[in-house]
C-alpha cells in the first residue's frame, strides 16, 4: 500500500475479526530503536479514558482488544507485534492509531525499512505499507484501523510529528507536563506528511490523562499515568526468596508440580504439557500472553490433555487442547510437545493440522527446547489449499514459556497473589535438572565436524554442515536474549546488519562462508537502557569466546578525565577486562587490562595525540568443548560469558555520566 490508501478488512479475508500488526525497522548501528504506542479514539478523534492509551508500561486491554506482544526479531532488524481482537473493541471505538516514537532526541531518520504489516489470526499478511519519508520526525503514526459500514478498513497514515510522542499525544487529548526544559514536550508541531481522511480533531476536552515529558537525551521512562483509584496492583515477587526455616540442606521444600520422580521421555512430556497449561488456564495474563500472538481471542480458556480424536485408521492424541469461549465463538488449538531435547515429528504435527483443518479448529502450537528461525521452520508441514478452513502453525520454545512467565511474576505483575505463586511454581518446575524443558542445548550433528574442519583447515565454503552450525547459533542467541531480558525485565533482542531486502538464506550462507573462512561465530544483542551493543564472538580456532562493548567519548570534558572516570567506574570489574581507547584515524589506539590501567590510567591516551572517539572494552573466555549445555559444553560457556561481562562491566556504566 502507498500513504493515503485505504482498504476494507473483509476485502482481504473471510476472518479479518482479530488480526496481529507489526511494526518494524532496522538500524545500520544496531542500537537504534523506537517504542509503539496504540490509541482508541472515539468519534471527535480523542481518547476517553486512561484505557485508551496503551504504550510499554500499559500493555494490555481488560477486554482483550489490544495486547502489546512486545519485540520480535526479523531477518532485518526487529518488529513490534500488536495483537488486536476487533470484535472485543468497545462500539464507541471508532478509530484505533498504530505508531511509534523516538526518545532522546533522536529521529526516524536515523532508522531505515519503516514498516508496517498486518496478518490475521494464522498469521498470513494481509497488507503491508512502508513510511519512507520520517527523516525529521521523532514521532510517526504508521497506520490506523476505524469503522465504516459495519465493518473496519484500514488506512495507511505516515504521518510524522517533529514535537514526537508529545505532539501526537496532545494531537489526540492527552495533555502532557510541560516543564519547560524538554523541547519535545513543547508547542505542538504540525504533522509532517500528507493530511488523511478523517485527519483534522475538534479543540480537545478535558484531557482523560496526563504524564510528564520525558528530558531529553535520557532513555525511556514510563510515564507517571494517573490510573484508576480502583485499578488493583499488580503483584509480583522477589528473585531472592527468604531464608530457609529448614535445619539443614536435605530438607525439600514441598512442590506444587513434583518433578524429581519423572523416568522416561513420556513421562515429562505428559507433566510439562498438564502443568503448562493448567496454569495458563488459571492466570489469564499468562494464558493471553502466550496465545494473543497466535489469533487467540480474550476469553474464558479451558485446557484440555489426552484428547481423542479420530483420524484414518485410528484415534490422534496430541498432547494437549487449548480452547478459547467470547461471546459464543470458540478459537481452539491442539498443541503437540517435546522435552528433552526430543525432535518434533514432521508425520505426526501433519497428522495435527489435518484434523484441526477438518473439524474447523484455529491452530496447531508445537512446543519444543528449539527456538524456530524466520525462513528456517522446525516442521515442514503441507497445507492443503483446496480447503476453505485455514489453519495456522505456530511453535513457541521451553524459553519462551520461561521468559513470559519470569517477566510477568518479577517484573509486571498479575493480578493477585495467589496467580503470582502459580507462576513461581511453573518457573521452579521449568528449571528444575529433571524437566526435560530447559530449552535449546544443543548444538547439533553438525558441530563436531565443523569444529574438526576449522581445526584441520579442511572446512570448504559452501559445506551445508555450516549453514547448519549458524542456525544452532542463532537460535543459542535467541534463547540467550529470552533469559537475559527475563531476568532483568528489559527488552533483549538480537541486532541484525543484513542489508535492508536480504533474505534469511543468503544471509545465513555469508555467515557460513566466514565460519569456513575464518572460523568466527559473531552476534550482537541490544540490552534496553544499556549503553551501546553488546558483542559476542566464537573464534573456533583459538577456543576462545570474547564479549565486548564500545561506548562512545563523553561530549564535554578532557580526555585523561574521561579515562580516569571510566577505569573508576570499573573498580570492581574483573582485572582481565581489555580496554582499548579508539580514536578518529587509521591503526589502533593504546590498549590495555584494567590491572595494568588502574594505577595509570593515562596510557590509554593515544600518543602522538589524537581525537578520541570512544572505548572498546572486551572479555575473553574459553569455550566449551562439546555441543551441549553441560558443565563442559559450549552452550553453557556462552551463558557464563555473556552473564559475567553483563553483571561486571555493563551494569557499571549504565550509570556512566554522558
Amino acid at each position: 500500500m502507498t500513504k493515503g490508501m485505504n482498504v476494507a478488512l473483509a476485502a482481504l479475508s473471510e476472518d479479518a475479526g482479530s488480526v496481529v500488526a507489526g511494526l518494524g525497522w532496522s538500524s545500520a548501528s544496531g542500537d537504534g530503536d523506537a517504542d509503539v504506542s496504540v490509541l482508541l479514539l472515539d468519534a471527535d478523534g480523542k481518547v476517553g479514558s486512561d484505557d485508551d492509551f496503551y504504550f510499554y508500561n500499559h500493555l494490555a486491554a481488560a477486554d482483550g482488544s489490544v495486547q502489546l506482544l512486545g519485540k520480535t526479531p526479523t531477518a532485518n532488524g526487529s518488529e513490534d507485534r500488536i495483537s488486536l481482537d476487533l470484535t472485543a473493541a468497545p462500539e464507541r471505538v471508532r478509530r484505533i492509531v498504530l505508531a511509534a516514537s523516538r526518545y532522546g532526541g533522536a529521529g526516524f531518520g536515523d532508522l531505515d525499512d519503516l514498516r508496517l504489516t498486518l496478518a490475521d489470526r494464522t498469521g498470513e499478511v494481509l497488507l503491508g505499507f512502508s513510511v519512507d519519508d520520517a527523516e525529521a520526525v521523532r514521532a510517526v503514526i504508521f497506520g490506523e484501523l476505524y469503522r465504516r459500514d459495519g465493518g473496519w478498513k484500514f488506512r495507511a497514515v505516515g504521518q510524522g510529528y517533529e514535537s514526537g510522542l508529545a505532539g501526537l499525544a496532545t494531537d489526540f487529548g492527552i495533555d502532557v507536563d510541560d516543564d519547560g526544559e524538554n523541547d519535545e514536550a513543547g508547542a505542538l508541531a504540525e504533522p509532517v506528511g500528507v493530511p488523511t481522511e478523517a485527519a483534522a480533531v475538534e479543540a480537545a476536552p478535558p484531557p482523560a490523562k496526563s504524564f510528564p515529558a520525558r528530558p531529553a537525551g535520557e532513555a525511556p521512562t514510563p510515564p507517571a499515568v494517573k490510573r484508576p483509584r480502583t485499578a488493583r496492583k499488580k503483584v509480583t515477587l522477589p528473585a531472592v526468596t527468604r531464608k530457609s526455616l529448614a535445619e539443614n540442606d536435605s530438607w525439600r521444600p514441598a512442590r506444587l508440580f513434583p518433578v524429581s520422580t519423572l523416568k522416561s521421555d513420556r513421562e515429562r512430556e505428559m507433566r510439562a504439557t498438564s502443568v503448562l497449561l493448567a496454569v495458563m488456564a488459571q492466570v489469564p495474563e499468562f494464558g493471553r500472553r502466550l496465545t494473543a500472538g497466535f489469533g487467540a481471542p480474550a476469553g474464558r480458556m479451558e485446557t484440555f490433555t489426552e484428547v481423542s480424536l479420530p483420524h484414518g485408521d485410528g484415534p490422534r492424541r496430541p498432547d494437549g487442547l487449548i480452547r478459547v469461549e467470547r461471546a459464543g465463538k470458540l478459537w481452539t488449538a491442539l498443541v503437540e510437545t517435546k522435552t528433552n531435547g526430543n525432535p518434533l515429528r514432521p508425520a505426526q504435527v501433519q497428522d495435527y493440522v489435518d484434523i484441526a483443518a477438518r473439524r474447523g479448529y484455529e491452530a496447531v502450537i508445537t512446543l519444543s527446547n528449539d527456538v524456530a528461525l524466520e525462513g528456517s521452520p522446525l516442521v515442514a508441514v503441507r497445507i492443503d489449499g483446496r480447503r476453505k478452513h485455514k489453519v495456522a502453525l505456530w511453535h513457541l520454545s521451553w524459553a519462551e514459556v520461561a521468559h513470559q512467565a519470569q517477566m510477568l511474576i518479577r517484573h509486571e505483575g498479575v493480578g493477585n497473589a495467589a496467580h503470582a505463586w502459580l507462576l513461581q511454581e511453573l518457573l521452579l518446575y521449568l528449571q528444575h535438572d529433571n524437566s526435560g524443558c530447559h530449552g535449546f542445548q544443543n548444538m547439533g550433528p553438525a558441530w563436531v565436524p565443523v569444529r574438526n574442519g576449522i581445526d584441520t583447515e579442511t572446512l570448504d565454503e559452501g559445506d551445508a554442515r555450516a549453514v547448519e552450525v549458524v542456525e544452532s547459533w542463532e537460535r543459542l542467541i535467541r534463547q540467550v536474549c529470552l533469559r537475559l531480558g527475563g531476568e532483568l525485565g528489559q527488552k533483549v533482542l538480537p541486532v541484525q546488519r543484513a542489508r535492508r531486502g536480504t533474505d534469511p538464506h543468503s544471509r545465513r550462507a555469508a555467515l557460513a562462508e566466514r565460519l569456513c573462512r575464518e572460523g568466527l561465530l559473531h552476534a550482537e544483542l541490544k540490552i534496553q537502557d544499556s549503553p551501546g551493543v553488546l558483542a559476542l564472538g566464537a573464534d573456533l580456532r583459538t577456543g576462545k569466546l570474547r564479549t565486548s562493548l564500545e561506548i562512545p567519548a563523553p561530549d564535554q570534558g578532557q580526555p585523561l578525565t574521561w579515562a580516569k572516570r571510566l577505569v573508576r567506574q570499573l573498580a570492581d570489574a574483573p582485572a582481565d577486562v581489555h580496554v582499548q581507547t579508539l580514536v578518529d584515524r587509521p591503526g589502533n589506539g593504546p590498549r590495555g587490562t584494567l590491572e595494568r590501567l588502574r594505577p595509570e590510567p593515562a596510557d590509554l591516551l593515544p600518543k602522538p595525540p589524537a581525537a578520541i572517539t570512544g572505548f572498546r572494552l572486551s572479555l575473553f573466555k574459553s569455550m566449551g568443548s562439546t555441543r551441549g549445555n553441560a558443565e563442559s559444553g559450549f552452550i553453557r560457556s556462552v551463558d557464563e560469558a555473556v552473564d559475567r561481562f553483563h553483571t561486571t562491566v555493563v551494569v557499571p556504566l549504565e550509570r556512566r555520566p554522558r
